[in-house]
Protein backbone atom coordinates (compact mmCIF):
# COMPACT_ATOMS: atom_id res chain seq x y z
CA UNK A 1 0.00 0.00 0.00
CA UNK A 2 1.47 3.43 -0.93
CA UNK A 3 2.28 5.61 2.03
CA UNK A 4 -0.07 8.40 1.03
CA UNK A 5 -3.06 6.03 0.81
CA UNK A 6 -2.24 4.46 4.15
CA UNK A 7 -1.89 7.82 5.89
CA UNK A 8 -5.19 9.02 4.40
CA UNK A 9 -6.98 6.03 5.91
CA UNK A 10 -5.50 6.87 9.28
CA UNK A 11 -6.10 10.61 9.22
CA UNK A 12 -9.38 11.31 7.50
CA UNK A 13 -11.69 9.37 9.79
CA UNK A 14 -14.02 8.32 6.93
CA UNK A 15 -16.53 5.52 7.37
CA UNK A 16 -14.45 3.10 5.30
CA UNK A 17 -11.54 3.45 7.76
CA UNK A 18 -13.40 2.03 10.77
CA UNK A 19 -11.03 -0.01 12.88
CA UNK A 20 -7.92 1.93 11.83
CA UNK A 21 -8.85 5.29 13.26
CA UNK A 22 -9.82 3.97 16.70
CA UNK A 23 -9.31 7.20 18.58
CA UNK A 24 -12.15 8.73 16.55
CA UNK A 25 -14.48 5.72 16.29
CA UNK A 26 -14.31 4.87 19.98
CA UNK A 27 -14.77 8.49 21.13
CA UNK A 28 -17.63 9.40 18.83
CA UNK A 29 -20.31 9.02 21.52
CA UNK A 30 -18.43 9.45 24.79
CA UNK A 31 -15.88 11.84 26.23
CA UNK A 32 -12.56 10.30 27.34
CA UNK A 33 -10.72 11.94 30.22
CA UNK A 34 -7.06 12.86 30.37
CA UNK A 35 -6.17 9.67 32.25
CA UNK A 36 -7.56 7.48 29.47
CA UNK A 37 -5.86 9.54 26.77
CA UNK A 38 -2.56 9.58 28.64
CA UNK A 39 -2.71 5.78 28.98
CA UNK A 40 -3.51 5.38 25.29
CA UNK A 41 -0.63 7.72 24.39
CA UNK A 42 1.86 5.89 26.56
CA UNK A 43 0.71 2.60 25.08
CA UNK A 44 1.16 4.02 21.57
CA UNK A 45 4.68 5.22 22.41
CA UNK A 46 5.59 1.77 23.74
CA UNK A 47 4.15 0.14 20.60
CA UNK A 48 6.18 2.55 18.51
CA UNK A 49 9.39 1.58 20.32
CA UNK A 50 8.54 -2.13 19.99
CA UNK A 51 7.91 -1.63 16.28
CA UNK A 52 11.33 -0.02 15.79
CA UNK A 53 13.03 -2.81 17.78
CA UNK A 54 11.20 -5.54 15.87
CA UNK A 55 11.89 -3.98 12.46
CA UNK A 56 15.64 -3.55 12.89
CA UNK A 57 17.53 -6.21 10.97
CA UNK A 58 14.35 -7.61 9.40
CA UNK A 59 12.75 -4.86 7.33
CA UNK A 60 14.24 -2.70 4.61
CA UNK A 61 14.34 1.01 5.27
CA UNK A 62 11.70 2.01 2.67
CA UNK A 63 9.03 -0.20 4.17
CA UNK A 64 10.03 0.76 7.72
CA UNK A 65 9.82 4.50 6.99
CA UNK A 66 6.39 4.15 5.36
CA UNK A 67 4.93 2.29 8.34
CA UNK A 68 6.69 4.55 10.84
CA UNK A 69 5.04 7.59 9.28
CA UNK A 70 1.60 6.11 9.88
CA UNK A 71 2.38 5.38 13.53
CA UNK A 72 3.92 8.81 14.16
CA UNK A 73 0.86 10.53 12.72
CA UNK A 74 -1.39 8.40 14.93
CA UNK A 75 0.71 9.37 17.95
CA UNK A 76 0.47 13.03 16.93
CA UNK A 77 -3.33 12.88 16.91
CA UNK A 78 -3.36 11.26 20.34
CA UNK A 79 -1.09 13.96 21.75
CA UNK A 80 -3.32 16.70 20.32
CA UNK A 81 -6.41 15.04 21.80
CA UNK A 82 -4.63 14.85 25.17
CA UNK A 83 -3.59 18.50 24.92
CA UNK A 84 -7.16 19.66 24.28
CA UNK A 85 -8.54 17.36 26.98
CA UNK A 86 -6.13 18.86 29.52
CA UNK A 87 -7.25 22.33 28.42
CA UNK A 88 -10.86 21.29 29.16
CA UNK A 89 -10.06 19.80 32.55
CA UNK A 90 -7.90 22.76 33.60
CA UNK A 91 -10.57 25.29 32.59
CA UNK A 92 -13.32 24.69 35.18
CA UNK A 93 -16.69 26.13 34.21
CA UNK A 94 -19.37 26.75 36.89
CA UNK A 95 -22.98 25.75 36.28
CA UNK A 96 -23.98 29.38 35.71
CA UNK A 97 -21.78 32.17 34.38
CA UNK A 98 -22.68 35.86 34.50
CA UNK A 99 -20.92 38.28 32.19
CA UNK A 100 -22.43 41.70 32.65
CA UNK A 101 -26.18 41.34 32.14
CA UNK A 102 -25.81 38.13 30.17
CA UNK A 103 -26.36 34.75 31.79
CA UNK A 104 -24.84 31.53 30.50
CA UNK A 105 -25.56 27.98 31.66
CA UNK A 106 -23.20 25.07 31.30
CA UNK A 107 -24.27 22.35 28.87
CA UNK A 108 -22.97 18.79 28.52
CA UNK A 109 -19.68 18.50 26.59
CA UNK A 110 -20.01 18.40 22.80
CA UNK A 111 -17.63 16.72 20.39
CA UNK A 112 -15.94 18.26 17.41
CA UNK A 113 -13.58 17.17 14.64
CA UNK A 114 -10.55 19.40 14.22
CA UNK A 115 -8.41 19.26 11.09
CA UNK A 116 -4.77 19.24 12.23
CA UNK A 117 -1.45 18.63 10.54
CA UNK A 118 -1.66 14.99 11.69
CA UNK A 119 -5.24 14.51 10.46
CA UNK A 120 -8.72 14.82 11.95
CA UNK A 121 -8.86 14.78 15.75
CA UNK A 122 -12.04 14.39 17.78
CA UNK A 123 -12.16 16.25 21.08
CA UNK A 124 -14.83 17.27 23.61
CA UNK A 125 -15.47 20.61 25.25
CA UNK A 126 -18.07 22.30 27.47
CA UNK A 127 -20.64 24.60 25.91
CA UNK A 128 -22.04 27.71 27.62
CA UNK A 129 -25.57 28.54 26.40
CA UNK A 130 -26.92 32.04 26.83
CA UNK A 131 -30.28 31.97 28.58
CA UNK A 132 -31.27 35.63 28.33
CA UNK A 133 -30.76 38.29 25.71
CA UNK A 134 -29.50 37.11 22.36
CA UNK A 135 -29.45 33.41 21.57
CA UNK A 136 -26.31 31.32 21.21
CA UNK A 137 -23.30 30.71 23.36
CA UNK A 138 -19.64 29.82 23.19
CA UNK A 139 -17.05 27.16 24.00
CA UNK A 140 -14.64 28.48 26.67
CA UNK A 141 -11.89 26.01 25.79
CA UNK A 142 -11.99 26.84 22.07
CA UNK A 143 -11.68 30.55 22.85
CA UNK A 144 -8.91 29.98 25.40
CA UNK A 145 -6.95 27.70 23.07
CA UNK A 146 -7.35 30.08 20.11
CA UNK A 147 -9.37 27.73 17.89
CA UNK A 148 -11.61 29.27 15.23
CA UNK A 149 -15.01 28.13 14.00
CA UNK A 150 -13.61 26.69 10.75
CA UNK A 151 -12.86 23.17 11.97
CA UNK A 152 -9.19 23.53 10.93
CA UNK A 153 -6.14 24.62 12.86
CA UNK A 154 -4.57 27.87 11.73
CA UNK A 155 -1.39 25.91 10.96
CA UNK A 156 -3.17 23.64 8.49
CA UNK A 157 -4.91 26.54 6.75
CA UNK A 158 -1.69 28.52 6.68
CA UNK A 159 0.28 25.66 5.13
CA UNK A 160 -2.40 25.01 2.50
CA UNK A 161 -2.60 28.70 1.52
CA UNK A 162 1.19 28.94 1.45
CA UNK A 163 1.18 26.16 -1.15
CA UNK A 164 -1.57 28.00 -3.05
CA UNK A 165 0.67 31.07 -3.36
CA UNK A 166 3.03 28.94 -5.45
CA UNK A 167 0.67 26.71 -7.44
CA UNK A 168 -2.98 26.27 -8.35
CA UNK A 169 -5.52 25.50 -5.63
CA UNK A 170 -6.10 22.01 -7.04
CA UNK A 171 -2.36 21.30 -7.14
CA UNK A 172 -2.07 22.50 -3.54
CA UNK A 173 -4.52 19.79 -2.48
CA UNK A 174 -2.53 17.11 -4.30
CA UNK A 175 0.83 18.24 -2.87
CA UNK A 176 -0.48 18.53 0.67
CA UNK A 177 -2.05 15.08 0.50
CA UNK A 178 1.21 13.59 -0.75
CA UNK A 179 3.07 14.92 2.31
CA UNK A 180 0.63 14.78 5.22
CA UNK A 181 -1.92 12.31 3.87
CA UNK A 182 -4.91 14.66 3.77
CA UNK A 183 -5.81 18.20 2.81
CA UNK A 184 -8.64 20.73 3.07
CA UNK A 185 -10.74 20.82 -0.08
CA UNK A 186 -10.04 23.17 -2.98
CA UNK A 187 -12.96 25.36 -1.95
CA UNK A 188 -11.72 25.55 1.65
CA UNK A 189 -8.26 26.63 0.47
CA UNK A 190 -9.78 29.31 -1.77
CA UNK A 191 -11.88 30.62 1.12
CA UNK A 192 -8.89 30.47 3.47
CA UNK A 193 -6.94 32.57 0.96
CA UNK A 194 -9.64 35.23 1.01
CA UNK A 195 -9.81 35.07 4.80
CA UNK A 196 -6.08 35.36 5.42
CA UNK A 197 -5.82 38.02 2.74
CA UNK A 198 -8.07 40.35 4.75
CA UNK A 199 -5.22 41.16 7.13
CA UNK A 200 -2.51 41.89 4.55
CA UNK A 201 -2.95 45.68 4.45
CA UNK A 202 -2.81 45.93 8.23
CA UNK A 203 0.21 43.66 8.36
CA UNK A 204 2.13 45.70 5.77
CA UNK A 205 1.34 48.91 7.63
CA UNK A 206 2.63 47.68 11.01
CA UNK A 207 5.49 45.54 9.63
CA UNK A 208 8.66 46.66 11.44
CA UNK A 209 11.54 48.04 9.38
CA UNK A 210 14.54 45.77 8.84
CA UNK A 211 17.60 46.09 11.04
CA UNK A 212 21.10 46.92 9.82
CA UNK A 213 19.91 48.61 6.62
CA UNK A 214 22.08 50.15 3.91
CA UNK A 215 22.77 53.81 3.20
CA UNK A 216 21.30 54.04 -0.33
CA UNK A 217 17.70 53.07 -1.12
CA UNK A 218 16.93 51.54 -4.53
CA UNK A 219 13.36 51.10 -5.72
CA UNK A 220 12.22 49.51 -8.96
CA UNK A 221 8.61 49.54 -10.19
CA UNK A 222 6.74 47.99 -13.10
CA UNK A 223 3.29 46.70 -14.10
CA UNK A 224 1.95 43.45 -15.50
CA UNK A 225 -1.45 42.64 -17.00
CA UNK A 226 -3.07 39.35 -15.99
CA UNK A 227 -6.18 37.76 -17.54
CA UNK A 228 -9.46 38.64 -15.89
CA UNK A 229 -12.96 37.26 -16.42
CA UNK A 230 -15.48 39.26 -18.42
CA UNK A 231 -19.05 39.73 -17.28
CA UNK A 232 -20.25 37.13 -19.79
CA UNK A 233 -17.87 34.55 -18.32
CA UNK A 234 -18.93 35.39 -14.78
CA UNK A 235 -22.58 35.05 -15.73
CA UNK A 236 -21.89 31.53 -17.02
CA UNK A 237 -19.99 30.62 -13.85
CA UNK A 238 -22.67 31.90 -11.54
CA UNK A 239 -25.73 30.83 -13.51
CA UNK A 240 -27.74 27.67 -12.96
CA UNK A 241 -25.90 24.61 -14.17
CA UNK A 242 -27.46 22.60 -16.96
CA UNK A 243 -28.09 18.91 -16.31
CA UNK A 244 -25.28 16.61 -17.37
CA UNK A 245 -26.76 14.37 -20.07
CA UNK A 246 -23.56 12.34 -20.51
CA UNK A 247 -22.07 11.65 -17.04
CA UNK A 248 -20.00 8.72 -18.33
CA UNK A 249 -18.69 10.30 -21.54
CA UNK A 250 -16.76 13.57 -21.30
CA UNK A 251 -16.30 13.74 -25.09
CA UNK A 252 -20.07 13.70 -25.71
CA UNK A 253 -20.61 16.15 -22.84
CA UNK A 254 -18.21 18.53 -24.57
CA UNK A 255 -20.03 18.16 -27.87
CA UNK A 256 -23.33 18.86 -26.18
CA UNK A 257 -21.96 22.01 -24.53
CA UNK A 258 -20.59 23.30 -27.84
CA UNK A 259 -23.88 22.57 -29.58
CA UNK A 260 -25.88 24.47 -26.96
CA UNK A 261 -23.39 27.34 -26.88
CA UNK A 262 -23.43 27.82 -30.64
CA UNK A 263 -20.68 29.35 -32.72
CA UNK A 264 -18.34 31.74 -31.00
CA UNK A 265 -18.13 35.25 -32.33
CA UNK A 266 -14.88 35.62 -34.22
CA UNK A 267 -12.60 38.28 -32.80
CA UNK A 268 -11.66 41.20 -34.98
CA UNK A 269 -8.08 42.12 -35.69
CA UNK A 270 -6.56 43.69 -32.60
CA UNK A 271 -9.18 42.32 -30.18
CA UNK A 272 -7.69 40.76 -27.08
CA UNK A 273 -9.07 37.63 -25.44
CA UNK A 274 -6.96 38.16 -22.31
CA UNK A 275 -8.95 41.13 -20.96
CA UNK A 276 -5.85 41.98 -18.95
CA UNK A 277 -5.93 44.10 -15.79
CA UNK A 278 -2.77 45.72 -14.52
CA UNK A 279 -1.03 44.82 -11.27
CA UNK A 280 1.70 47.16 -10.04
CA UNK A 281 4.78 45.65 -8.42
CA UNK A 282 7.48 47.40 -6.42
CA UNK A 283 10.83 45.95 -5.30
CA UNK A 284 12.77 47.91 -2.68
CA UNK A 285 16.21 47.25 -1.24
CA UNK A 286 19.24 49.14 0.05
CA UNK A 287 22.95 49.22 -0.79
CA UNK A 288 25.81 49.57 1.68
CA UNK A 289 28.69 51.89 0.98
CA UNK A 290 32.11 50.32 0.86
CA UNK A 291 35.25 49.99 -1.26
CA UNK A 292 36.56 47.42 -3.70
CA UNK A 293 39.94 45.66 -3.50
CA UNK A 294 41.65 48.72 -4.98
CA UNK A 295 40.10 51.17 -2.55
CA UNK A 296 37.57 52.66 -4.95
CA UNK A 297 34.07 53.40 -3.59
CA UNK A 298 31.44 50.78 -4.34
CA UNK A 299 27.91 49.91 -3.23
CA UNK A 300 27.33 46.39 -1.93
CA UNK A 301 23.96 44.67 -1.94
CA UNK A 302 21.09 44.19 -2.35
CA UNK A 303 20.26 44.32 1.36
CA UNK A 304 16.84 43.66 2.94
CA UNK A 305 14.92 43.21 -0.31
CA UNK A 306 11.15 43.73 -0.02
CA UNK A 307 8.47 43.10 -2.64
CA UNK A 308 4.95 44.50 -2.82
CA UNK A 309 2.31 44.11 -5.53
CA UNK A 310 -1.34 45.11 -5.88
CA UNK A 311 -4.16 45.32 -8.41
CA UNK A 312 -5.13 48.69 -6.96
CA UNK A 313 -4.24 51.82 -8.99
CA UNK A 314 -0.55 52.60 -9.41
CA UNK A 315 -0.56 55.39 -6.85
CA UNK A 316 -1.56 52.95 -4.11
CA UNK A 317 1.52 50.73 -4.56
CA UNK A 318 3.83 53.75 -4.64
CA UNK A 319 2.15 55.27 -1.56
CA UNK A 320 2.81 52.01 0.29
CA UNK A 321 6.41 52.17 -0.92
CA UNK A 322 6.67 55.74 0.37
CA UNK A 323 5.47 54.61 3.78
CA UNK A 324 7.96 51.74 3.77
CA UNK A 325 10.80 54.09 2.78
CA UNK A 326 9.88 56.43 5.64
CA UNK A 327 9.90 53.52 8.10
CA UNK A 328 13.39 52.59 6.92
CA UNK A 329 14.64 56.13 7.58
CA UNK A 330 14.55 57.45 4.01
CA UNK A 331 12.13 60.31 4.60
CA UNK A 332 11.86 63.25 2.22
CA UNK A 333 13.91 65.48 4.52
CA UNK A 334 16.46 62.86 5.62
CA UNK A 335 18.99 63.80 2.94
CA UNK A 336 19.60 60.12 2.18
CA UNK A 337 20.01 58.99 -1.41
CA UNK A 338 17.08 57.30 -3.18
CA UNK A 339 17.14 55.98 -6.73
CA UNK A 340 14.03 54.76 -8.57
CA UNK A 341 14.19 52.82 -11.83
CA UNK A 342 11.21 52.26 -14.16
CA UNK A 343 10.57 51.54 -17.83
CA UNK A 344 9.41 55.10 -18.48
CA UNK A 345 5.72 54.48 -17.82
CA UNK A 346 4.03 57.89 -17.56
CA UNK A 347 1.59 56.84 -14.84
CA UNK A 348 4.48 55.64 -12.69
CA UNK A 349 6.41 58.82 -13.44
CA UNK A 350 3.55 61.07 -12.26
CA UNK A 351 3.13 59.21 -8.98
CA UNK A 352 6.90 59.11 -8.37
CA UNK A 353 7.21 62.87 -8.97
CA UNK A 354 4.45 63.44 -6.40
CA UNK A 355 5.46 60.94 -3.71
CA UNK A 356 9.26 60.81 -4.17
CA UNK A 357 10.22 64.34 -5.28
CA UNK A 358 13.71 63.99 -3.77
CA UNK A 359 14.50 60.69 -5.53
CA UNK A 360 16.60 60.29 -8.67
CA UNK A 361 14.29 58.70 -11.23
CA UNK A 362 16.18 56.71 -13.89
CA UNK A 363 15.03 55.02 -17.08
CA UNK A 364 16.02 51.38 -17.39
CA UNK A 365 18.98 51.45 -19.78
CA UNK A 366 17.83 48.23 -21.46
CA UNK A 367 14.56 49.88 -22.48
CA UNK A 368 16.45 52.81 -23.95
CA UNK A 369 18.77 50.41 -25.79
CA UNK A 370 15.81 48.53 -27.26
CA UNK A 371 14.50 51.77 -28.71
CA UNK A 372 17.89 52.44 -30.31
CA UNK A 373 17.87 49.03 -31.95
CA UNK A 374 14.34 49.68 -33.20
CA UNK A 375 15.58 52.97 -34.69
CA UNK A 376 18.46 51.16 -36.40
CA UNK A 377 15.96 48.86 -38.15
CA UNK A 378 14.37 51.96 -39.70
CA UNK A 379 17.70 53.20 -41.09
CA UNK A 380 19.60 50.04 -42.04
CA UNK A 381 18.69 46.68 -43.52
CA UNK A 382 17.64 43.97 -41.06
CA UNK A 383 20.57 41.71 -40.10
CA UNK A 384 23.21 43.86 -41.77
CA UNK A 385 26.57 44.71 -40.19
CA UNK A 386 25.86 48.39 -40.70
CA UNK A 387 22.74 48.14 -38.55
CA UNK A 388 24.64 46.43 -35.71
CA UNK A 389 27.52 48.88 -35.92
CA UNK A 390 25.23 51.94 -35.91
CA UNK A 391 23.15 50.64 -32.99
CA UNK A 392 26.26 49.81 -30.95
CA UNK A 393 27.69 53.25 -31.67
CA UNK A 394 24.53 54.91 -30.36
CA UNK A 395 24.54 52.60 -27.34
CA UNK A 396 28.09 53.61 -26.44
CA UNK A 397 27.07 57.27 -26.57
CA UNK A 398 24.04 56.48 -24.41
CA UNK A 399 26.17 54.83 -21.71
CA UNK A 400 28.56 57.76 -21.93
CA UNK A 401 25.82 60.22 -21.00
CA UNK A 402 25.69 61.80 -24.48
CA UNK A 403 21.96 61.46 -24.95
CA UNK A 404 21.70 64.78 -26.82
CA UNK A 405 24.25 63.54 -29.38
CA UNK A 406 22.14 60.42 -29.79
CA UNK A 407 19.00 62.48 -30.44
CA UNK A 408 20.84 64.68 -32.97
CA UNK A 409 22.00 61.61 -34.87
CA UNK A 410 18.48 60.15 -34.85
CA UNK A 411 17.05 63.45 -36.18
CA UNK A 412 19.68 63.45 -38.91
CA UNK A 413 18.79 59.87 -39.84
CA UNK A 414 15.09 60.76 -39.94
CA UNK A 415 15.72 63.29 -42.72
CA UNK A 416 17.22 60.52 -44.87
CA UNK A 417 14.43 57.96 -44.38
CA UNK A 418 11.83 58.06 -47.14
CA UNK A 419 9.48 55.16 -46.30
CA UNK A 420 6.47 56.55 -44.40
CA UNK A 421 6.10 53.61 -41.98
CA UNK A 422 9.78 53.71 -41.06
CA UNK A 423 9.65 57.48 -40.57
CA UNK A 424 6.70 57.02 -38.21
CA UNK A 425 8.53 54.38 -36.17
CA UNK A 426 11.69 56.47 -36.00
CA UNK A 427 9.74 59.55 -34.92
CA UNK A 428 8.16 57.49 -32.14
CA UNK A 429 11.63 56.53 -30.87
CA UNK A 430 12.82 60.15 -30.94
CA UNK A 431 9.76 61.38 -29.08
CA UNK A 432 10.11 58.66 -26.43
CA UNK A 433 13.77 59.41 -25.73
CA UNK A 434 13.51 63.20 -25.94
CA UNK A 435 10.84 63.26 -23.19
CA UNK A 436 13.13 61.31 -20.86
CA UNK A 437 16.54 62.88 -21.31
CA UNK A 438 16.56 63.87 -17.62
CA UNK A 439 16.30 60.17 -16.70
CA UNK A 440 19.30 58.95 -18.74
CA UNK A 441 22.44 60.30 -17.05
CA UNK A 442 24.01 56.86 -17.15
CA UNK A 443 27.59 58.11 -16.95
CA UNK A 444 26.92 59.75 -13.56
CA UNK A 445 25.03 56.70 -12.30
CA UNK A 446 27.92 54.45 -13.32
CA UNK A 447 30.44 56.65 -11.53
CA UNK A 448 28.33 56.44 -8.34
CA UNK A 449 27.97 52.65 -8.78
CA UNK A 450 24.17 53.00 -8.85
CA UNK A 451 21.75 50.84 -10.83
CA UNK A 452 21.45 51.24 -14.60
CA UNK A 453 18.96 48.46 -15.39
CA UNK A 454 15.78 47.18 -13.78
CA UNK A 455 16.73 43.51 -14.02
CA UNK A 456 15.48 42.78 -10.50
CA UNK A 457 11.97 44.08 -11.18
CA UNK A 458 11.83 42.27 -14.53
CA UNK A 459 12.54 39.01 -12.76
CA UNK A 460 10.01 39.85 -10.04
CA UNK A 461 7.30 40.51 -12.64
CA UNK A 462 7.83 37.07 -14.11
CA UNK A 463 8.15 35.21 -10.82
CA UNK A 464 5.70 37.04 -8.56
CA UNK A 465 2.91 37.73 -11.06
CA UNK A 466 3.29 35.89 -14.36
CA UNK A 467 4.11 32.41 -13.01
CA UNK A 468 1.05 32.34 -10.75
CA UNK A 469 -1.50 34.62 -12.41
CA UNK A 470 -0.81 34.42 -16.15
CA UNK A 471 -0.95 30.73 -17.02
CA UNK A 472 -3.08 29.32 -19.81
CA UNK A 473 -6.81 29.10 -19.11
CA UNK A 474 -6.71 31.35 -16.04
CA UNK A 475 -9.41 33.99 -15.57
CA UNK A 476 -9.25 36.05 -12.40
CA UNK A 477 -11.52 38.45 -10.56
CA UNK A 478 -9.33 41.34 -9.41
CA UNK A 479 -10.71 41.51 -5.87
CA UNK A 480 -10.17 37.79 -5.37
CA UNK A 481 -6.76 37.77 -7.03
CA UNK A 482 -5.64 40.66 -4.82
CA UNK A 483 -5.71 38.52 -1.67
CA UNK A 484 -3.59 35.80 -3.29
CA UNK A 485 -1.15 38.34 -4.74
CA UNK A 486 -0.64 40.03 -1.38
CA UNK A 487 -0.11 36.67 0.34
CA UNK A 488 2.34 35.60 -2.36
CA UNK A 489 4.41 38.71 -1.68
CA UNK A 490 4.38 38.01 2.07
CA UNK A 491 5.58 34.47 1.42
CA UNK A 492 8.33 35.64 -0.94
CA UNK A 493 9.44 38.22 1.63
CA UNK A 494 9.96 35.30 4.08
CA UNK A 495 7.39 36.76 6.48
CA UNK A 496 4.91 33.88 6.31
CA UNK A 497 5.27 32.46 9.80
CA UNK A 498 5.35 35.92 11.37
CA UNK A 499 2.26 36.88 9.40
CA UNK A 500 0.34 33.77 10.54
CA UNK A 501 1.21 34.56 14.14
CA UNK A 502 -0.02 38.13 13.62
CA UNK A 503 -3.34 36.92 12.14
CA UNK A 504 -3.84 34.29 14.83
CA UNK A 505 -3.17 36.77 17.64
CA UNK A 506 -5.63 39.24 16.14
CA UNK A 507 -8.36 36.62 15.73
CA UNK A 508 -7.78 35.29 19.25
CA UNK A 509 -8.15 38.76 20.80
CA UNK A 510 -11.33 39.39 18.84
CA UNK A 511 -12.85 36.08 19.89
CA UNK A 512 -12.12 36.62 23.57
CA UNK A 513 -13.57 40.13 23.51
CA UNK A 514 -16.77 39.12 21.71
CA UNK A 515 -17.01 35.58 23.21
CA UNK A 516 -17.84 34.38 19.72
CA UNK A 517 -15.74 32.14 17.52
CA UNK A 518 -14.97 33.71 14.17
CA UNK A 519 -14.09 32.10 10.86
CA UNK A 520 -10.93 32.41 8.82
CA UNK A 521 -12.68 31.00 5.76
CA UNK A 522 -14.47 33.69 3.75
CA UNK A 523 -16.43 33.38 0.52
CA UNK A 524 -16.39 37.09 -0.39
CA UNK A 525 -13.24 39.14 -1.09
CA UNK A 526 -12.35 42.46 0.42
CA UNK A 527 -12.48 45.48 -1.91
CA UNK A 528 -9.22 46.63 -3.45
CA UNK A 529 -7.10 48.75 -1.07
CA UNK A 530 -7.22 52.54 -1.45
CA UNK A 531 -4.28 53.74 0.64
CA UNK A 532 -2.77 56.85 -0.93
CA UNK A 533 -5.63 57.31 -3.38
CA UNK A 534 -7.65 60.52 -3.18
CA UNK A 535 -11.35 59.65 -3.20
Amino acid sequence: MPVETEVVRITTGCSSCKGDNTEQDEWRDWCPNATILRGRTESEVQQLLDFVDASAGKQQYEGFERKLLVRVFRLGRLLIALFLCLWEERTPVPATVFQGKEEYRRQPPKSRLLGTFFGKVRYWRTYLLQTNGRSGGYYPVDLAAGLTADGFSIGVLGRAVQLATKMSFAASVVVMKSFVGWSPSTKSIEEATLGLGRYCAEWVEQRPPPEDDGEVLIMQADSKATPTAREQELAKRRGERKPNLYPDSPRHRGRDLRRRRGKRKRRKKGDKAKNGKMATIVVMYTLRRGTDEYGYPMLRGPVNRWTYASYAPTRHALAVARREADKRGFTSDSGKQIQIITDGDEDLERSIAELFPEAEHSLDVMHATEYLWEASACVHREGSKSRRGWAEQLTDKLYGGRIHDVLEELESALNKVEVAKKRKRLRKVINYLSKRTHMMNYDELDQQDLELASRIIEGAVRYVIAQRFDEGGMRWIKDRAEALLQLRCIELNEDWETYLSFVHAKITRRQRQSRRQTRVLQDAPEPLPTYGIDK
